[in-house]
């Protein structure tokens, strides 16, 4: 079972890891309303590395990125989910939109995120390139996402 760190934390985390030749892998969303698609996705992400960590969008940074209404849960409650969640060795919240800080810091040598960024940017790959780690994209599972969720929801009577 995982715990919800600190950054501090789980930086000498990463040393330890780091320290026992282990593979470090990292990534970051808001998982609200948490699903299969999320499970699948982070058991493959974890199927990269030795170790999991999740950074996890604080409730003022996913109000702004996703808009009003969100987070639906919030961030202490999905943090708990998250860690009871086999794959998952650590979750640290931060409030920014962007996890280049928590990159920068723990430097992991893979970065995950969804396969919806083969197709744009991806804001931090130049910081995990920098520092000499790898990104992949995992494909999510068709039909199963959030807002797909969502969408359901709204539509019973």
């Amino acid at each position: 079972m995982g715990e919800t760190l600190e950054l501090a934390a789980a930086g000498r985390l990463r040393d330890a890891l780091r320290d026992a030749g282990k593979t470090l892998v990292f990534s970051n969303g808001h998982f609200d309303l948490l699903h299969i698609g999320h499970l699948d996705y982070l058991e493959k992400a974890r199927g990269l590395g030795d170790a999991l960590f999740v950074g996890l969008n604080g409730d003022a940074s996913s109000a702004r990125l996703k808009g009003m209404g969100r987070p639906i849960v919030p961030a202490r409650e999905r943090a708990r989910l998250l860690t009871a969640l086999r794959p998952v060795d650590a979750v640290i919240i931060f409030e920014e939109d962007r996890a280049d800080r928590l990159l920068r810091a723990l430097q992991p040598e893979i970065y995950v995120k969804g396969g919806d960024y083969a197709h744009q940017d991806l804001p931090e790959r130049p910081t995990v390139e920098a520092y000499g780690g790898r990104v992949e994209l995992i494909d999510y599972l068709p039909g199963r996402s959030t807002s797909d969720l969502i969408r359901r929801i709204r539509k019973l009577p």
